[in-house]
Parts: C-alpha cells; structure tokens; sequence
C-alpha cells in the first residue's frame, strides 16, 4: 500500500509538473509577443514623426539659407546707401547667428544630423526588433517542442494546446523599407 501511495504521488507530481511547464511556456510564449509588438507599435509611430520633423527643418534651413544669399545679394549692390548697408548687415548677423552656420555650404548644413539621427534610431529600431523576432521564435520552438514531445504531448492533449507559429515575414515585406518615399510624402 505505501509503494502505491508514493507511486501515485509521484505520478501527480510529474503531471502537475508537466501542467505548469506548459502553462509557462505558453504564457512566455505570448509575453514576447507582446514585447515584439510593442517594438513594431514604437516603430510604426516613431519613424513618420522622426522623417516629418527632418523634413520639416531641412525646409527651414533651406529657406533661411535663401534668405541669407537674398540678404547678401542685396548688400552687394552699389544703389543702397549707408544706413541701409548697416541695417541689411544687422539682419543678415542676426539670422547667420540663429542658423549658427559658419558658412553657405549646402552639403554641411546642420540638416546632416538630423539624417544621422533619423539612420541612427533606424538602425536602433531594426535591431530591437531584430532581438525581439529571435526571443519569440526561441520560446514558440521551446512551446512546440513542450507540447510535441513526449511525455508532455498527451498532457499538452488533454489541455488542447496547440502548435505556435514562429515569426515570419511575408516576402512582400521582406524587402527593404524605402525612406526615401517617406521624404516625398
């Protein structure tokens, strides 16, 4: 009689063993799901705005930097008279000193740290979620295996757990993002 009562209790054991690794696999499995969206929210949301304020100061210092080359075309000419010399110079140090550009070069303009923001926190983003893909895939094949193998597969039956699918792209999104249609919108 005791044999049996450790029997069974060792049975129990290993079923309520067997439950609990499953229900954690499962719950694991959904969590990183949820991080990995989260991640895919942030970049949905993150990118647009991120392009939208570039585009938006590349065209503030474009106009500036033509009102600039306006103002010192204008000082250039001979017909103006001193005072309107020293009040046109006035305006053209006060706008040099709000762009705080040394000179009227367009390829140097500060506009370039912005794009290299706007590629660093690309590059942060494809990574993130890069890690993210791995860790979920890794914890559905762990589910699967759980679920799959024995002698976890006929309590997995009994819960009615089923197969996971691993995180893939459709080949139409496999292709690369083309940020440069975000720049034309």
């Amino acid at each position: 009689m005791e044999t049996f009562l450790i029997v069974a209790g060792l049975i129990l054991l290993s079923i309520v063993f067997m439950y609990n690794t499953l229900i954690s696999k499962k719950n694991q499995v959904e969590n990183i799901f949820a991080g990995l969206d989260a991640i895919l929210k942030k970049r949905y949301d993150l990118l647009p705005n991120l392009v939208a304020s570039v585009k938006e100061y590349m065209v503030h210092e474009r106009i500036t930097l033509e009102k600039i080359t306006e103002l010192r075309t204008k000082g250039q000419r001979d017909t103006l008279d001193d005072s309107a010399k020293i009040a046109l110079e006035k305006q053209l140090s006060s706008m040099l000193g709000n762009l705080m550009v040394a000179v009227e070069n367009y390829p140097t303009l500060k506009a370039n740290e912005n794009f290299l923001h706007l590629q660093g926190t690309l590059n942060e983003l494809e990574e993130q979620i890069s890690a993210a893909r791995r860790a979920y895939n890794q914890s559905v094949t762990d589910y699967n295996n759980a679920i799959e193998m024995f002698p976890t597969n006929f309590m997995a039956n009994l819960m009615k757990l089923e197969r996971k699918e691993v995180f893939s792209v459709p080949s139409s999104e496999r292709a690369n993002v083309d940020v440069k249609n975000l720049f034309k919108n």
